[in-house]
């Protein structure tokens, strides 16, 4: 448990606001809640041009840091000159140096020059830094904070554990006072890389109360009604751990005669890709591409959908899904869900209880899966009801903010939890 000090806590963002990060900006809002003062430095400004409405409620200011160093030189400049006097510079731009050789990388430049300028213009008043993400946030995070001479610590989530070297993991751990993860498959893997009790399992959880249960429906549908075809949700950014073409491919292998929709939400990269697939295996005309939507937009496609699907996979690069929080989300509306056997998602889906499990990477399994779903609404309706039945005893929001809370050295109850009504 961290102990009480003074000041404000800088929390260290790769980029803020952003629609695909609602976990964060959530937690955000709960330790405000707790009476954490904040500071949000984010490392790039924002390109979603919609925000949540949980970032209103959010009243941290906001510090960018310049994204490329060349179109703020006199901002680093300025910093490195005041900086460079201070008694850590050298042994900070040592471990840097060292960092370097291994990853000669200009994003490696980048962060050192993003750390002089965090550490240069950090109001005094900030006692500790807390970064989310282990990799390019963490660099940055760990440089400053050790030419600040303050304490550092971080939350680590999915892409930046498993895409960042084992030795740069190694020598953070050991630098940083604490750090929580929000998956068990996550935890096993950094303890073994940390010193004992460093790292700790604290799950994101869902906000609950932006997630009402959804008014009563019988969810009828079985797929034998063109007119009333069963909706088959999924939502993530389009991006390859996300295995958009392997649901289209298991959709695309469901019998002619069964009627579903398909409705995907989130953008990315691989949008075009994914329509053009869609095209060629002759399933276009029952699929609808929805973009990112904001959290009270996406709530109304949770209520209108009668499955969830996440085909979550290990990418190329190894990233990879940790818990991914629209699993709980979708679980909150009692959808039942059809997830991939991998990382955290078993401690949230339990197969034939909580929702289906099927291997990655099988279109077959998943299509199959889908089938027994799609025709049979009454287990649609026993495991969407189990779902948020365990969501709600587990994965609550403030029950795992409590301990977050804790480790900040906040009381271990807010001294207010009235809210604004969220509509």
């Amino acid at each position: 448990m961290g102990a009480p000090r003074p000041g404000r806590v800088a929390v260290v963002l790769k980029g803020y606001p952003r629609l695909s990060e609602t976990f964060i900006a959530q937690e955000i809002a709960a330790l405000e809640r707790h009476g954490l003062e904040i500071l949000i430095v984010s490392l790039r400004f924002p390109t979603d041009r919609r925000t949540h409405p949980v970032h209103a409620e959010i009243r941290a200011p906001r510090l960018y840091l310049p994204e490329y160093l060349y179109r703020e030189p006199l901002r680093v400049l300025r910093a490195w000159w005041r900086v460079r006097r201070w008694p850590a510079y050298r042994q900070v731009r040592a471990l840097w140096l060292k960092d370097l050789a291994r990853d000669p990388t200009p994003n490696r430049g980048r962060r050192f020059g993003q750390a002089l300028v965090l550490a240069s213009e950090l109001p005094p008043d900030v006692r500790q830094l807390h970064v989310h993400f282990l990799h390019t946030p963490a660099s940055v995070t760990r440089y400053a904070a050790a030419l600040r001479g303050i304490p550092w610590t971080a939350s680590a989530h999915a892409k930046d554990i498993w895409t960042t070297p084992d030795w740069e993991k190694r020598e953070k751990l050991q630098a940083c006072e604490w750090l929580v993860t929000c998956t068990a498959a996550n935890f096993t893997h950094l303890a073994a890389l940390a010193p004992q009790g460093r790292v700790e399992l604290v799950y994101h959880g869902l906000d609950l109360a932006r997630f009402p249960p959804a008014p009563v429906s019988l969810r009828a549908r079985d797929g034998t009604s063109p007119d009333d075809p069963v909706v088959v949700l999924s939502v993530g950014r389009l991006v390859e751990k996300k295995g958009v073409d392997v649901l289209l491919r298991a959709l695309a292998l469901l019998p002619r005669t069964l009627h579903w929709r398909f409705v995907q939400v989130g953008g990315g990269p691989l949008r075009r890709v994914l329509e053009s697939q869609a095209r060629a295996l002759g399933i276009a005309d029952r699929v609808s591409w929805r973009g990112a939507l904001t959290q009270d937009a996406l709530l109304r496609e949770y209520r209108a959908a009668d499955i969830f699907a996440l085909a979550s996979r290990v990418a190329s690069d190894g990233d990879r899904d940790g818990l991914p929080n629209v699993l709980m989300e979708a679980q909150s509306q009692e959808l039942p869900c059809v997830a991939s056997n991998i990382s955290g998602i078993p401690e949230l889906v339990e197969p034939g209880v909580t929702g289906l499990l099927v291997a990655p990477e099988s279109a077959e399994d998943l299509a199959q899966a889908l089938q027994s779903l799609i025709a049979d609404p009454s287990q649609r309706r026993a495991l969407g009801q189990a779902g948020r039945a365990r969501v709600t005893a587990r994965f609550g929001l403030e029950s795992n903010v409590v301990r977050l809370a804790a480790k900040f050295g906040l009381p271990a109850a807010p001294a207010a939890v009235a809210r604004a009504a969220v509509g």
